[in-house]
């Protein structure tokens, strides 16, 4: 694949990831509407059939030369992240790329690249791993998560900040699944692991993090 090709790719990825652009005049109503749609599976058939071949060579390791640019290293942690749960949801293999998408994210933290970044939205969605690859260092993790979400609300557009308030607290419901269990226990079934005592009660009650996110949110 040549170098225009490639552009053309991590672009589409952007262009489908983010209907609302660049644009800081988002509607709110319709900016939660693409949260949720991002975060909920909404997306999974279309994933499917434009990127199943790009998530199975980011998966290969094929396209780290991503890497290079901000914006195409974003595309790469969301094709890695996002697009690997769709491809292969109700699979292990959903969740064996969260290693190579979080090295990308904290490379990214600190070269410059995060920093760069047009929109909150972006910035969110580049900081995804820091909350989602389990690991020893996980709480740390994702009191960084929660740091940058908390920056990230308080520079977002006025309008916006309803949205970015939300998610500050959806990263703090993610850090007391972590600090009590040290690990996403609604992944268990999936990745073959026994679920303890404890974790049966908060699975039974099914209220995940990524699905209460904006049930505090009142749009005007």
């Amino acid at each position: 694949m040549n170098d225009n090709n490639m552009r053309q790719v991590w672009q589409e990825v952007l262009d489908f990831w983010f209907p609302e652009g660049r644009s800081l005049q988002a509607d709110l109503a319709t900016h939660k509407d693409h949260w949720l749609w991002r975060m909920r599976g909404g997306a999974d058939s279309e994933i499917t059939r434009r990127f199943t071949g790009p998530t199975a060579e980011a998966a290969a390791g094929h396209l780290d030369g991503w890497a290079s640019d901000p914006n195409s290293r974003l595309a790469l942690i969301i094709v890695l992240d996002q697009f690997s749960r769709s491809v292969w949801r109700n699979s292990a293999r959903s969740f064996a790329q969260d290693t190579a998408a979080l090295a990308f994210t904290m490379e990214g933290l600190t070269n410059g690249h995060y920093a760069q970044l047009p929109t909150p939205w972006h910035k969110v969605v580049f900081g995804l791993p820091l909350g989602h690859c389990e690991g020893e260092d996980h709480l740390e993790r994702v009191d960084l998560l929660i740091g940058l979400r908390e920056e990230i609300a308080a520079q977002a557009p006025v309008h916006l900040s309803p949205v970015y308030r939300s998610l500050v607290k959806q990263a703090q419901d993610v850090r007391q699944v972590i600090a009590a269990f040290g690990r996403h226990p609604h992944r268990n079934e999936v990745l073959g692991r026994p679920s303890r005592l404890d974790e049966e009660a908060y699975l039974a009650k099914k209220q995940f993090p990524h699905l209460r996110a904006f049930q505090d949110l009142i749009i005007p």
